[in-house]
Formats: C-alpha cells, structure tokens, sequence
C-alpha cells in the first residue's frame, strides 16, 4: 500500500502544478506551451533528481513520490500527443512536426541540463 501512495501523491502534486501551469500560459492555436513548459521543467526536475540518485542515493519512499510521482504527474505525454494531433487535423502539420521535434530535442537538453546542475550543488 505504501509504494502506491507515494505515487499517488506525488502523482497529485504533479498534476496540480501542471494544470497551475495551464491557467498562467495563454491557450494558442500554435504550439501548446502550457505542456511544452510543464515536459521541459519535468524533464529539468527529472535530470536532478537522476543526477542525485546517482551521486546521493535517493530512498525507495522519495524515489516514487518524486521521480516516479511528481515528474510522471507533471509531464504529460498523453496531452503532448492529442495537441499534436489535434493541430495535424486542423492542417497544421508543419508546426505539429516542429512541435515534436522542438518538444523531444528541448526535452533531451533540459534532462541533461537537471542533471549538471545537480553536479554543481
């Protein structure tokens, strides 16, 4: 029951700051930047916490409360993947496609940059 708690609230907190991101960002009919902001400080968030896992160690308990809760709750591939879809119907695929690709590539860059961060604390 443990394990799943810790998920759960982490997954919850997630969520919340997520859909708080949602409220402060304009809606647009471009890119989505409410998700596209929420997956990049995901992945930042996602990269320290690895990082410390890896030089620190990080508990069972925080390991699924914040990578596995937080960071899973906070990012949203299922909403990424429908915006993206959603602007391919409405004959936007070329800004679907820079949207993936800007998505997956500024993602890539930030996991990396969460984790040197972590390096120099």
């Amino acid at each position: 029951m443990f394990p799943f708690l810790m998920v759960f609230i982490g997954g919850g907190l997630g969520s919340v700051c997520r859909y708080g991101i949602s409220l402060i960002l304009p809606k647009s009919d471009g890119i989505p930047w409410a998700t596209f902001t929420a997956n990049a400080i995901s992945c930042i968030v996602l990269g320290f916490l690895i990082g410390y896992q890896l030089n620190k160690g990080i508990s069972t308990k925080y390991s699924l409360l914040l990578l596995t809760g937080f960071c899973g709750g906070f990012s949203t591939f299922s909403t990424f993947s429908a915006e993206t879809y959603h602007l391919m119907q409405n004959g936007q695929t070329l800004l679907a496609l820079a949207y993936v690709a800007l998505s997956v590539l500024f993602c890539l860059v930030c996991i990396y940059l969460g984790l040197k961060i972590q390096n120099f604390g």
